[in-house]
C-alpha cells in the first residue's frame, strides 16, 4: 500500500526473549491489557473476549470515553514470526485496518516489527493534513513496544 488512499504505520524494537513468549503476549488479548498503549486512555473501558482464548479466532471487542473510542480486534493469523489483526474502529469514526505483527529471531533476541495498513477514509483524510497517520499513531506504537519489551523480558 503506497498510494495516496493509503497508509501505513510501523515501528520496530529488538526484545531480549524468544519469539514464542513474544507473540503469546500478542495473540492473546486478555495479555493486551499489561501492554498496549491504549489500555490507560479511558479506566473505565469496557473488554469483551470472544472466540478462543487466543491465536485464529481470538477476538476482543471494546467501548470507553472518547479517548478509547469503540471497536473491535479479531486475529486473523498466528504462527511462528507472525500475527495478523484485523482491526475495526466503530468510534470516533468507522475505519478498518490490517496491523501485523513480525517477530524475527536472532539470536537471543526478537526483531518485532508492528505495522497497521489502511485506506485514509474522509476522516483521515482530512485530519491527515494536520497530523499525518505516522505522526499520530506512531508514538502510541512506540510506548507499546516498549511496554512489550519491559513485558517479555520480565518473563524471562
Amino acid at each position: 500500500m503506497s498510494d495516496s488512499s493509503t497508509f501505513v504505520v510501523e515501528r520496530a524494537t529488538t526484545i531480549a526473549a524468544p519469539e514464542p513468549r513474544i507473540r503469546a503476549l500478542v495473540d492473546d488479548f486478555h495479555h493486551w491489557r499489561d501492554w498496549s498503549p491504549w489500555e490507560d486512555a479511558d479506566p473505565d473501558l469496557h473488554r469483551a473476549y470472544s472466540g478462543p482464548g487466543s491465536g485464529v479466532g481470538a477476538r476482543y471487542d471494546w467501548t470507553g470515553n472518547r479517548k478509547a473510542g469503540a471497536g473491535a480486534m479479531t486475529i486473523t493469523a498466528s504462527e511462528p514470526g507472525r500475527v495478523g489483526i484485523d482491526l475495526d474502529f466503530r468510534k470516533p469514526f468507522k475505519n478498518r485496518n490490517e496491523v501485523t505483527f513480525l517477530l524475527v529471531p536472532t539470536g537471543d533476541t526478537t526483531e518485532v516489527t508492528w505495522r497497521m495498513t489502511g485506506r485514509k477514509n474522509l476522516f483521515f483524510t482530512l485530519f491527515g493534513f494536520l497530523f499525518p497517520m505516522d505522526r499520530f499513531i506512531g508514538p502510541d506504537f512506540e510506548k507499546g513496544l516498549v511496554r512489550l519489551k519491559g513485558r517479555a523480558e520480565a518473563s524471562a
